[in-house]
C-alpha cells in the first residue's frame, strides 16, 4: 500500500510542473504575440494573444503580469486594426 502510495504521488507531480510551465509559456507568447500583432497581422495574432493569455491565466500561471499584458496588447491590436479600417475604408494597410 505503501509503494502504491508513494508512486501516485511521484506521477501526478511533473504532470503539474508541466501544466504550470505550459501556462507560463502561454502567458510570454501571448506577450510576444501580442507585440508582434501591433506592427503586422493583427487580424490573427490579437485574438490568438487574447486567447493565450485567457488560457494561461485559467490555468494559473505565475507570469500574471505577462499574461495581462498580452491581453492588452491584443485587444490593442483589434483597436489598431478597427480604427485603420475606418481610416482607409480596407481591411488591408500598409505604411
Amino acid at each position: 500500500m505503501h509503494l502504491i502510495a508513494a508512486r501516485t504521488e511521484h506521477t501526478t507531480a511533473p504532470a503539474l510542473r508541466d501544466g504550470a510551465r505550459d501556462a507560463d509559456g502561454m502567458a510570454v507568447a501571448s506577450f510576444i504575440l501580442g507585440l508582434l500583432g501591433l506592427l503586422v497581422l493583427n487580424v490573427f495574432l490579437g485574438p490568438v494573444a487574447i486567447t493565450l493569455a485567457l488560457v494561461a491565466l485559467w490555468r494559473g500561471t505565475r507570469r500574471r503580469g505577462r499574461a495581462f499584458l498580452g491581453l492588452g496588447l491584443g485587444l490593442a491590436d483589434l483597436v489598431v486594426l478597427a480604427t485603420v479600417v475606418q481610416l482607409d475604408h480596407t481591411v488591408s494597410w500598409s505604411f
